[in-house]
Parts: structure tokens; C-alpha cells; sequence
């Protein structure tokens, strides 16, 4: 039945138990206790504890665990205003934390996102991988801005700074780096850091994400042997079948016959006859053989055309290529990744 109390208690002031993943990093004895006591909804107890272990020697992570004790822990208890501060120190500490709406109360999660709006952060800074030619692409960053400012973008390495951008900003910002040199020529490369620096008055605050810029070559074209959805043409055909021979050999041998005939009565001999019969049957055989014979193959004229004004293209879009390549091989091809963080950013 106690625990049961406990739970409608919680429910009763709206408020939800945190996620404990800052938990597990808790080397404190007095923050363990704090932790302990806010499982136990011993919130005066929390309080107590919290504040105790923030005079001690904490860690990074811890000291922000301490903070996000309190806050939850004020909200519980309706003390908006002091659950405010309390997580505005936490997001000073580490500015990418992020509260899981469904996980908190209301109270809890609109008291951090005030404290969000109070305090000048550069969240969430992201530089994205990528790789283009240069001059032909740029690096996509972006970020959060909680409050508005003056904001100075840089790419910052051993080759010098280079500023990328310096504008007003407040809420989501996209930028892009060409990571070009001020004479057009691509950076050098090696590992920058891009820094994003807010101001706003007497107020600063930086995040930074280091990267890492590689050269490669831009691959060449190859030359072309063929147009896509062009094809030679034979440049010979072979002519149709003719029946001009057979025609040819009956009729000289139906004058061969005609000739035979008006010779029976003459004073020919018979062996003249038959030389004249022999004559026009070879020249029967001959022009049937022609017939059947195939044609032999000639050249196509309007097919040679075509293929000269083919080649003719072909050759003129491989000077095109040897002349885009020449270019290609003065290119570099960039190649930009993003590099672990080596520590959280903090105000200055």
C-alpha cells in the first residue's frame, strides 16, 4: 500500500521519473543517496542531498545529474521558477540534453524547455559527410541557436581559419561551406573544426564539431565507340533475286528454235542443226543457272552516309570528352567526415 501511496503522489503532482541514463555514471556517495531518496519520491530529502553533493568534488556528468535532480524534483513540487534554474545550470553543463515528452511530466518538460529559452546554447551542431568536386558542392551544417544572436561560423585547422558565415540567428540554422580558399582553390587537406561562436551582449557560447577534409582525383570519361541508340549500318546490300538471265536465255533459245525450224528446209546439213539446238539449250541452261545464282553484294549508299555522319559525331563528342577530361585531372574530388567530438562545448 506504501508504494502505491508513493505512485499516486507522484501522479498527483505531475510528474513522471526521469530517464537514469546519467545515473549509471554516479560515483558520488552523497549524489547515490540524492538519487536513491528521488527514487523513494523523498523529495525534501532530494533536495537536501542534491545541494549537498553540488558542494563536493563532482565530475562533469555528475554535477549535470545534480542539476537534473533538482529540477525534476522542483517541479514535482511546483516550484516552477526555482525547477527553471535548476535546468538551465544542467543545459550550461551539457547543452545537448534532451527530455523525452513522453517520459515527463508536462510541468518537468516545459520547465526545461524555459530554461532552454533563457540561456544562450548552440545546440545540436551537425556537419553531415560528404564528398563533391570542388567548386561544384558545399559542407551541409546546421545547428540550434536557443536565443537570438550574433553568430560567427569558422572552419578552423592547422592551414588557417576560414569564415563561413557571420549573421543574426535564432532557432534551426542551415548553413554551407564550399571549403573553397579565397582564390577559388579547394582547401588543404587535413582535420579542421568548425566552431560556431554565439554573442548576445555580455553572453558567449561555442560548440564545435571537428572534421576531416581528404583529396581524391575526379574520375575521367571514357571516349565513346558508339552513340546510345545509334548503330552502324552495313554499308553493302544484296540486290533482289532477277529473272532477267532465264529471261534472256528463252529468248535466245526461242531464236535458236525459230531459227532451226526456218533452217529444215534449206540446204543446211543436219550437223549444222544440231549445233544450232545445242547453242540454244546451253544458253537456256546458262540463264537458269544466273537466275538462281545470288546476286552478288553491292555497296549501300544512303548506309555510308549514315555511318560517315556517325563516326563523324562519335569524334566530335570524344574531342568534347579530351577536352572535359584535361579539366577533370586539375580537379579534386572533396571528401568531408565528421570526426568524434573530443569533449562536450561549454560557455565561456
Amino acid at each position: 500500500m506504501t508504494s502505491l501511496r508513493r505512485l499516486v503522489v507522484a501522479l498527483l503532482a505531475g510528474f513522471v521519473a526521469p530517464a537514469t541514463a546519467l545515473a549509471q555514471t554516479v560515483q558520488n556517495p552523497t549524489l547515490r543517496r540524492a538519487q536513491q531518496a528521488y527514487d523513494n519520491l523523498e523529495y525534501r530529502q532530494v533536495l537536501t542531498l542534491a545541494q549537498a553533493a553540488l558542494r563536493e568534488r563532482l565530475t562533469g556528468p555528475e554535477r549535470a545529474r545534480a542539476y537534473e535532480l533538482l529540477g525534476f524534483t522542483y517541479g514535482a513540487m511546483d516550484s516552477i521558477l526555482k525547477a527553471v534554474d535548476a535546468f538551465k545550470q544542467l543545459v550550461l553543463i551539457d547543452p545537448e540534453r534532451q527530455l523525452d515528452p513522453n517520459r515527463v511530466s508536462p510541468k518537468a518538460y516545459s520547465a526545461f524547455d524555459v530554461a532552454l529559452r533563457q540561456v544562450l546554447l548552440v545546440r545540436q551542431l551537425r556537419v553531415d559527410s560528404t564528398s563533391f568536386v570542388g567548386g561544384q558542392g558545399a559542407v551541409p551544417i546546421r545547428f540550434t541557436v536557443t536565443q537570438p544572436a550574433r553568430v560567427v561560423t569558422r572552419a578552423v585547422g592547422s592551414e588557417g581559419r576560414f569564415l563561413i558565415d557571420s549573421s543574426a540567428w535564432n532557432g534551426q540554422v542551415n548553413l554551407t561551406w564550399p571549403a573553397r580558399l579565397a582564390n577559388g582553390d579547394p582547401v588543404p587537406a587535413g582535420s579542421y573544426t568548425v566552431v560556431v561562436d554565439a554573442r548576445l551582449g555580455q553572453n558567449a557560447f561555442a560548440a564545435s564539431q571537428p572534421v576531416r577534409v581528404s583529396h581524391g582525383r575526379v574520375d575521367t570519361l571514357a571516349h565513346l565507340t558508339s552513340l546510345p541508340g545509334y548503330e552502324y549500318l552495313p554499308e553493302t546490300e544484296v540486290p533482289p533475286q532477277s529473272w532477267r538471265p532465264l529471261g534472256l536465255a528463252f529468248l535466245y533459245t526461242g531464236g535458236a528454235v525459230v531459227g532451226t525450224v526456218g533452217l529444215e528446209s534449206s540446204s543446211l546439213g543436219s550437223g549444222s542443226k544440231r549445233e544450232l539446238a545445242v547453242v540454244g539449250g546451253a544458253a537456256l541452261v546458262t540463264g537458269l543457272v544466273m537466275t538462281l545464282r545470288k546476286p552478288a553484294p553491292r555497296p549501300a549508299a544512303a548506309n555510308i552516309l549514315y555511318n560517315r555522319l556517325l563516326r563523324d559525331q562519335i569524334a566530335r563528342r570524344n574531342q568534347e570528352i579530351a577536352k572535359e577530361n584535361v579539366a577533370r585531372r586539375q580537379q579534386v574530388q572533396l571528401t568531408v567526415v565528421p570526426l568524434p567530438k573530443p569533449g562536450a562545448a561549454g560557455v565561456r
